[in-house]
């Protein structure tokens, strides 16, 4: 695991931006994880950028996101497909069929994660996935005590991640409970990872994922047992490590 220590936010989106575009400019066709929330907010801008700028282009990349909340449909603003067509897909060539994302209004639940996962395999699998982590060390959506054996799945979110996301809606009570998520063992297939951190109220978090015990108790401390991960941190974030 390599630790990269940035001196604010947005040095830390913009060292990201510059290895996924990097990815892409050697190896157009790559498939890539990506992810939501406030951490890759400034990297997605950053790409955008390079792609007006004619520095990288993303016709023939394939992207599969991280996870859905369940029972909200694509058009809610609050949806993350929502959110990544505003914050990337919009602003960049990638080619719609090209863009996936959990379907938070199946019916069957685990014949669409089942989908999910067989069209992560018939890409060819996940050539750089994008993470952010929680501050209970989620990633995805596995919380505290999610099985290192799991693929993609129907989750019940921590009232920790639902108190922490509440901020994107207009109260407490509109955000869901659950969502589909990437397991683990989806994410560990990732032949590379970022993560992203930011802040102090994830500096125990990142103390925990870098130098803590292997535990599913702090899901984002299998990343140790990746041979390819790069972890992007600011200052505060990083402030707790050794």
């Amino acid at each position: 695991m390599e630790v990269l220590i940035a001196k604010d936010y947005n040095t830390l989106s913009k060292q990201a931006a510059m290895i996924i575009a990097g990815q892409v400019i050697s190896q157009p066709s790559s498939v890539l994880g990506l992810a939501t929330g406030s951490s890759p907010v400034e990297t997605y801008k950053n790409l955008a950028a390079f792609y007006r700028e004619g520095i990288v282009g993303f016709q023939q990349v394939t992207a599969f996101n991280l996870d859905e909340y369940y029972g909200v449909a694509p058009d809610n603003p609050c949806s993350y497909r929502w959110f990544m067509e505003e914050n990337l897909f919009k602003h960049i060539n990638i080619l719609p069929e090209n863009t996936h994302i959990p379907n938070g209004l199946a019916k069957d639940v685990a014949n669409e994660c089942l989908e999910y996962e067989e069209k992560i395999h018939r890409a060819g699998g996940i050539d750089l996935q994008l993470l952010g982590i929680g501050g209970n060390g989620h990633i995805g959506f596995n919380e505290p005590g999610a099985h290192f054996e799991s693929l993609t799945h129907l989750v019940d979110l921590d009232q920790e991640t639902i108190d922490a996301n509440a901020r994107f809606f207009d109260s407490p009570d509109q955000v869901p409970r659950q969502a589909l998520s990437m397991g683990i063992k989806s994410i560990m297939a990732a032949r590379k990872i970022i993560l992203l951190a930011s802040g102090k109220a994830k500096a125990k978090a990142v103390y925990e994922m870098v130098q803590g015990p292997i535990s599913p108790e702090h899901p984002a401390s299998v990343l140790q047992l990746h041979p390819q991960v790069v972890v992007i941190v600011d200052k505060e974030a990083a402030s707790l490590l050794g």
